[in-house]
């Protein structure tokens, strides 16, 4: 069972404080309850932090209307997605038709029938719960930008991002580790430690764009401009090693990996119709992978592109200059840590 703090909130705009009272009683327990008793107050308690799940809009009230309210709710990114009953003891199909073009999800009609209340914001409540769930699975391999588009227009358009970090990460003597674990075991154990790749990579505002075998890629400053994208990189690839050293300590198998950054520009857009993937591709994409394969186990290792980034915030040492597979000589720098 869930705790109070966790029930799902409701939103109840009426201005009849009989049907206030009414639903109240009927939902108690099950969610928690915000009420209103007309339009303005309503918009005014949507602009607080904490939003509602579901919205029980009346009709008629006086001032702004339901249609009016549920207009400017849809029309605000913030509150669109909040999925809107209407209340009404109108039965016209006219109505119905209005409340569904400004937004509407579905009706409950007065007087309340318990048992419909309760099934209709059951279904409401658990759809927007699905929707939340999907959409933070989204955030964790897609742009913020790139999720809003998709759903609303269902594409997305190839951006150049001038100003990003490219990261690549693989494990050293992965070919040997496939051989001593079971296809199972092997499985558990990437998924196990790229999960916890993931977690780094959201609290440092980074995008996973994709794990192929053992190499793991991701990059900062996707979502917007991201002044310190070299910086936010740069702690989680640290925050990488830190947890495969303390998981190392605790686990039979060792895991150790290098990893990669380098600073520049990318394309990034949607590859494929049917099992589409967000992808970035460039020349710097290429550096960047060139980089890691001539890294140094459990250390991260960067170019100068990425160290002028920095400032003096990171301490760093020069690895002298590499040969880097079709870019030429490159000077690359350890990072200290």
């Amino acid at each position: 069972m869930l705790n109070q703090g966790e029930l799902p909130l409701l939103l109840i705009v009426d201005d009849a404080a009989e049907n206030l009272q009414l639903l109240s009683s009927l939902l108690q327990g099950r969610y928690r309850i915000k009420v209103a008793k007309s339009g303005e107050k309503a918009l005014e308690l949507l602009q607080q932090d904490v939003l509602p799940d579901l919205i029980l809009l009346d009709i008629l009230m006086p001032g702004i209307d339901g249609y009016a309210v549920c207009r400017e709710i849809k029309s605000n990114v913030r509150t669109s997605k909040i999925p809107v009953i209407f209340l009404t003891a109108l039965n016209e199909v006219n109505d119905e038709t209005r409340g569904f073009k400004v937004g509407g999800s579905d009706f409950i009609t007065k007087p309340f029938n318990p048992d419909i209340v309760l099934a209709r914001i059951k279904t409401q409540v658990e759809l927007q719960a699905e929707r939340k769930k999907s959409e933070s699975l989204l955030r964790i391999l897609l742009p913020e930008q790139v999720i809003n588009d998709l759903i609303q227009t269902g594409q997305h358009t190839p951006e150049v991002h001038s100003e990003v970090s490219i990261l690549f990460c693989d494990f050293v003597g992965f070919t040997q580790v496939t051989t001593t674990l079971s296809p199972v075991e092997l499985i558990e154990e990437l998924s196990a430690i790229f999960s916890e790749f993931d977690e780094i990579c959201e609290a440092n505002s980074v995008t996973r764009i994709k794990t192929i075998g053992d190499a793991y890629m991701a990059v900062c400053g996707l979502n917007g401009t991201v002044p310190n994208h070299a910086e936010k990189l740069i702690e989680t690839a640290l925050a990488f090693i830190a947890f495969l050293e303390t998981r190392n300590q605790k686990q039979e198998l060792d895991w150790n990996c290098r990893i990669g950054i380098h600073s520049g520009s990318v394309i990034g857009g949607i590859v494929g119709k049917t099992r589409f993937v967000y992808d970035v591709m460039g020349d710097d994409v290429n550096i960047a992978a060139r980089v890691e394969s001539n890294g140094i186990p459990m250390q991260v290792v960067i170019t100068s592109e990425t160290k002028d980034r920095l400032g003096n915030l990171h301490a760093s040492e020069s690895l002298g200059n590499f040969s880097l597979k079709g870019k030429g000589h490159k000077e690359l720098f350890r990072v200290i840590r």
